[in-house]
């Protein structure tokens, strides 16, 4: 059955509680752009409601009795493709997750969910939807088509810079570090974010105390719609400003960030904000190089101890190994007191790179920002403290040094191909180098 066109995108609700279905109909009903022209209370009858309604989303909610929601939605996809499905569920599992996007849905959201978080995904997957439909314009005045606006001037993007913080051992304070400098970059004239590159066991969102609605496993399930609109939805703001694209809450979520997923969601975050801020795991692997690849900027962060000094040594040779630029990486020490044995230059000497900046030792006021969930950057009661504007000072060089500086001359294609070439054994070599003691 058709319907007449229509400027507003038409929702039909499925779930087998008629209060939720009622809340979710009010809900939407203060929306001009949003239309329910339907209700159902179980799989069987949102079938047949999605071919007689053909709507454009269809709001599933998982679990229903005789048929649940993912095989409904599957049926869906093959009988109504103008349908875009958004899953709805009271848990947010892997596996469900997996489920609901191998059928066909194109979004997930998870109950409880506030109204501009069900709304936005509304808006942005019927988005997505249009922007997929084969163009079939008509002719119109000179530069336009029928029922298009004439082209408009590109406006101007960004071109963020990538910093990304790396610890030579853990528990040394690498995110307290990338969530502080994230905060001192982001200015009223400039916009800063922060990325949990730690997949597994990321730590941001319990150090800024946030409760996230969303994750980087979110993205890659829906990557080939990948957009500045679609990271926008995923971000999670903080009261400071900055705004967080966070590590899946369970580590098995983890498994569906790639690699490629991680640079071309950097490359278009590059478009939104001047620096992104990607705290990484101590690990080598491809998820972690991707980042380190595309950084412009490497904050090594070591301690005054023999170990640190031994992985910050290594670390060196395997920068030096993929043709890193000495000046890409910023080597801070933290936990820096007149006690320490070691000294600076001696630490120089060691590794064979000068030392950028040196935090000083202050538990005190690092454990209570991290229990408090309350950036030093961020907190009154820190800012003034030593260690605080040790890492403003930190931020400030790295704005200086990220100037844009005059393009060198373009490197002969044959001269690139050789160096990509090095660069692939390299790659081949850094399990070994890294593992090697």
């Amino acid at each position: 059955m058709s319907n007449p066109p229509s400027d507003k995108i038409r929702v039909l609700i499925v779930d087998d509680i008629p209060e939720m279905r009622e809340n979710i109909r009010k809900l939407l009903a203060f929306e001009n752009d949003i239309e329910v022209i339907g209700v159902a209370g179980n799989g069987a009858d949102a079938i047949q409601a999605a071919r007689q309604y053909q709507p454009n989303i269809v709001l599933m909610d998982v679990n229903m009795p005789d048929m649940d929601g993912i095989t409904a939605a599957e049926r869906i996809n093959q009988d109504v493709p103008v349908a875009q499905v958004i899953m709805v569920s009271v848990q947010s599992e892997a596996d469900y997750l997996r489920r609901a996007m191998l059928v066909g849905a194109r979004d997930f959201v998870t109950k409880p969910f506030s109204a501009e978080e069900l709304i936005s995904t509304i808006r942005r997957v019927h988005r997505m939807a249009q922007a997929r439909m084969p163009a079939m314009p008509t002719a119109g005045p000179a530069g336009s088509v029928a029922g298009m606006p004439m082209a408009a001037a590109p406006r101007q993007r960004k071109q963020g810079k990538i910093i990304a913080t790396f610890g030579t051992r853990g528990g040394i304070g690498t995110t307290l570090l990338a969530i502080n400098l994230a905060v001192c970059l982001n200015r009223a004239d400039r916009k800063a974010a922060l990325m949990d590159a730690s997949l597994h066991f990321g730590d941001v969102s319990v150090m800024l105390n946030l409760q996230p609605a969303r994750s980087i496993a979110d993205i890659s399930k829906v990557f080939a719609d990948l957009d500045a609109e679609l990271i926008e939805t995923m971000l999670t703001p903080h009261t400071s400003g900055v705004k967080a694209l966070l590590a899946p809450g369970r580590p098995e979520m983890a498994d569906v960030v790639t690699p490629e997923h991680i640079k071309s969601i950097l490359a278009e975050m590059r478009l939104m904000f001047d620096f992104i801020v990607v705290d990484t795991t101590r690990t080598l692997k491809d998820e972690t190089l991707v980042v380190l690849d595309n950084a412009e900027k490497i904050v090594l962060l070591g301690t005054p101890d023999i170990p640190s000094i031994k992985n910050a040594r290594t670390f060196f040779e395997i920068a030096e190994a993929l043709k890193y630029p000495a000046d890409k990486i910023v080597f801070v020490l933290n936990k820096v007191d007149r006690r320490s044995v070691l000294s600076a230059k001696d630490i120089e000497q060691a590794v064979k790179h000068p030392v950028a900046a040196q935090l000083p030792m202050d538990e005190p006021t690092a454990v209570g920002s991290v229990n408090r969930g309350v950036p030093l950057a961020a907190d009154p009661r820190a800012k003034s403290t030593p260690l605080a504007q040790a890492i403003s000072q930190l931020a400030d060089r790295l704005v200086i040094e990220l100037q844009p500086v005059e393009e060198p001359s373009p490197v002969p294609t044959q001269e690139r191909a050789s160096h990509k070439t090095q660069e692939d054994v390299a790659r081949e070599r850094l399990g070994r180098i890294f593992n090697r003691g």
